[in-house]
């Protein structure tokens, strides 16, 4: 693999976890964050770090976007237009015209733009992947995931809806691509969400989301998000059931999968943690690198990110309206009367 120049915007818990990647890589890396927090981080990990957005853009390869999901539009286009390649973390953006845009600007600049979605490069779900597209639970009809942490209070922005969209795009998007990534495109979504979702989040504060998707192919996926008290363990689950037989996982039981019926096969505030063999997020890196260099496209590719997007901005328009939110072949989703609770 070549030697890249990567800026790395942010030195927040999710720069923590990319910046060990790339160093592992061999990459050159430089950082820049406006809090004042990138000269300490970049000590720690042997990286250079510089005094402005335009400094650590300027001849820089990839550009990495680690920061509040708010500013992700105006950093990707910057790098783009300078040359770089940009891995954003997710969500790429607070609703589905703004990722367009910034997918639409890569394509048109020749650069590549791979978004953050972790959770298909960690083993569990990778392994769901090659389960169900090997055809080993036969049809899927239902599907359920759930994800549950500690309510973010360690940064401000989470719970600012205005700047991350709030548990439904910020957390559960995961699981939204997750869901999209094994069944197919997403036409109809009910969402729900209660709890504390203005910003400043007390100590203590909860807020929970539920999503029901109906896939393209008729498969119901049923996401469920949790922020919890301080004391609430980082917990993920997946329950999938075909006519071929029932999948599940539970992180905190095992980290591999328990299948029935078939014959198929410290870390920063917010950071799943746990014995995956190999760190995800290193996978993750290496695989966009790779392209990055001109390698295979990687598992994920920003129209993807886009997707995700207009669900999670489905699931928002669902959640405020009581009512179910199809979605059309078109970057808009519309409110309908919809399925009952």
């Amino acid at each position: 693999m070549a030697e890249l120049e990567v800026a790395l915007i942010g030195a927040g818990g999710i720069a923590r976890t990319h910046l060990p990647a790339w160093v592992a890589l061999g990459a050159r890396v430089r950082l820049y964050a406006p809090d004042g927090r990138a000269p300490a981080l970049a000590r720690e990990f042997g990286a250079t770090s510089v005094g402005s957005l335009p400094e650590a853009i300027a001849g820089a390869h990839v550009v990495d976007v680690c920061t509040p999901t708010d500013t992700h539009r105006e950093i990707t286009l910057s790098a783009v237009a300078a040359g770089a390649h940009v891995l954003c973390e997710k969500p790429l953006a607070l609703n589905a015209a703004e990722a367009g845009e910034m997918a639409d600007a890569a394509e048109e600049a020749g650069v590549k733009l791979y978004p953050g979605h972790v959770v298909r490069f960690f083993p569990a779900y990778a392994r769901l992947r090659a389960l169900v597209a090997g055809g080993g639970l036969g049809r899927v009809a239902v599907a359920r995931f759930t994800r549950t942490g500690r309510y973010p209070t360690w940064s401000g922005w989470f719970a600012d809806p205005a700047r991350s969209g709030g548990i439904l795009t910020d957390q559960m998007i995961h699981d939204m691509d997750i869901a999209r990534w094994l069944f197919g495109d997403v036409v109809r979504v009910h969402a729900r969400q209660q709890g504390h979702l203005t910003d400043p989040a007390p100590e203590g504060a909860v807020a929970t989301g539920t999503a029901v998707l109906t896939h393209v192919g008729g498969t119901l996926t049923q996401i469920v998000g949790v922020w919890g008290p301080p004391a609430t363990p980082f917990r993920t689950t997946f329950h999938v059931s075909g006519t071929g037989g029932t999948v599940q996982h539970d992180s905190q039981a095992h980290v591999d999968l328990r299948i029935t019926g078939t014959s198929g096969d410290g870390p920063a505030e917010g950071i799943p943690a746990g014995d995956f063999g190999r760190s995800p997020y290193l996978t993750q890196i290496q695989e966009f690198a790779e392209a990055f260099t001109g390698g295979p496209e990687p598992r994920v590719s920003a129209r993807d990110g886009e997707a995700a997007v207009r669900i999670a901005e489905a699931a928002a328009e669902s959640a405020r309206t009581g009512r179910a939110v199809e979605i059309s072949a078109h970057p808009t989703a519309v409110a309908t009367e919809g399925i009952g609770w």
